[in-house]
């Protein structure tokens, strides 16, 4: 059976997309039009399939390999080889050697006082924020995330955020917050410049191309520092990412390309996925309520929880669950399949670009009964018992799933905890929130919201 979607002349890739408002609502008219199962332009992979229902999904879900043209713009960030699409037998071990740094209990326990302070600081700052003057969420929280990540993936404590020494040796970069927020940016600069060719979006600043580059060249020499103080330290039995690195005998190329791209995508989806739920929180202030007495309840007068806390902020969870089913920080993914599969009633052949609609998944009515709806308690276990794995998939799916998504979530938990337990968000009237794409999910001109704090009751 021929797969649906729209015919080649209708189907003109980026226009399509672009008209659409981005490739994160084309997903949603595809699929509303042509149903689960959809074939489309995708720029860089020509023709995918797109399937938006979670029990079809199952027939890819093994599936090891991404398409390489489709992460093409990564690979200014990846000298030795895009680690976004390296083959199924170089990648499995890298992906072990990740989650053993990210992934459990132990790693997340050796960094979570240093998170809770960070977190408490922007408490502190926010805290003082002139009654009615707005901050933006988004860009305040992915710099946030950024230094939490740091000490984690360089290992250098609070020396990553004050910045480390310059070559000569004669003085150090701006760190804390300035310098972070140095690295968002340039993120950014490198991201914005090489989507847009992807996506053909033509660059009205000339020096783009030129920013760009000097962007890039920042972010590998601060790698390149941090890198080069390890080796300078000369111990063994770290627990951060390039100590691990370091000692599972990677060269400088693959320990500067890991870091960068991890330092990528955990401070962005971490910052992101925050942000939109302190927005849907201040949308909904009777769910707001139920956090903070949840809080109050399960922290008492502590103002910050300890790791164990965690677990019993089941209300908190479900909201941040249902925040990153409406705005999930990643909207897509892709791989590429490298047999015929079968999909339900078509056939996939070998050598398809498999689009993962993370997006449309999400907002399914099959499963998400109201799906622009939010409601947290979507996500009550007998809930989420009731419903197919792949329904809600926001850090993917299979064997090229986020290595970070426990840290992450750790990360949001923790984050809000502390936001919420001191402080009251409301969006600034007038002020329209637009998803757009930048890598993630992102709001087109920010998440400006005002800040208050809160009383015991309140």
């Amino acid at each position: 059976m021929r797969i649906p979607g729209p015919e080649p002349e209708d189907d003109d890739g980026p226009r399509a997309i672009a008209a659409a408002g981005g490739l994160h609502r084309y997903q949603l008219y595809l699929h509303e039009r042509y149903g689960p199962v959809v074939r489309f332009r995708l720029p860089g992979a020509d023709t995918a399939v797109s399937i938006a229902d979670p029990v079809l999904l199952e027939a890819t879900a093994h599936l090891d390999k991404r398409p390489e043209e489709l992460f093409a713009f990564l690979d200014p960030l990846c000298e030795a080889g895009n680690l976004q699409v390296l083959p199924a037998a170089e990648h499995t071990p890298w992906r072990r050697l990740m989650l053993s740094v990210f992934a459990g209990r132990p790693a997340h326990e050796r960094h979570f006082a240093r998170f809770t302070e960070q977190a408490r600081e922007l408490a502190d700052r926010w805290a003082r924020q002139p009654e009615g003057e707005p901050v933006e969420l988004q860009h305040e929280l992915t710099t946030l995330s950024l230094r939490m990540i740091d000490g984690f993936a360089l290992g250098t404590g609070d020396r990553a955020a004050e910045g480390a020494e310059k070559d000569d040796g004669t003085e150090k970069e701006e760190g804390g917050e300035e310098g972070e927020g140095r690295v968002v940016e340039a993120f950014e600069e490198v991201l914005t410049e090489h989507l847009g060719r992807l996506y053909q979006v033509p660059r009205a600043d000339p020096r783009s191309a030129e920013r760009a580059e000097e962007a890039l060249a920042y972010l590998r020499g601060r790698v390149d520092r941090a890198v080069a103080a390890h080796h300078a330290d000369g111990r063994t039995g770290r627990s951060d990412l390039i100590g691990a690195l370091v000692e599972a005998g990677e060269g400088p190329a693959r320990i500067r390309d890991t870091v960068m791209v991890t330092l990528l995508a955990a401070h962005h989806t971490t910052g992101v996925a925050v942000s939109w739920t302190l927005h849907l929180l201040g949308l909904h202030p009777g769910a707001a309520d139920r956090v903070a007495g949840e809080l109050d309840r399960v922290l008492g007068d502590r103002a910050v929880p300890d790791y164990a806390d965690l677990r019993r902020l089941t209300y908190l969870d479900r909201v941040l669950k249902e925040s990153m089913r409406l705005f999930p920080p990643g909207p897509y993914g892709a791989r590429e399949a490298t047999e015929d599969l079968r999909v339900g009633p078509y056939r996939i052949p070998a050598g398809t670009t498999v689009f993962y609609p993370f997006w449309a998944l999400h907002m399914n009515p099959a499963y998400w009964p109201d799906p622009e709806r939010f409601d947290p308690e979507r996500f009550t276990p007998e809930e989420i018992a009731g419903r197919p794995r792949l329904a809600y998939v926001p850090f993917g799916i299979g064997p090229r799933g986020c290595e970070g998504a426990a840290l992450a979530t750790v990360e949001a938990q923790l984050v809000l905890a502390v936001l919420l337990k001191r402080l009251r968000f409301q969006p600034v009237p007038g002020h329209e929130v637009t998803p757009v794409e930048r890598f993630v999910l992102w709001a087109r001109d920010g998440i400006r919201m005002t800040v208050r704090p809160r009383s015991r009751n309140s």
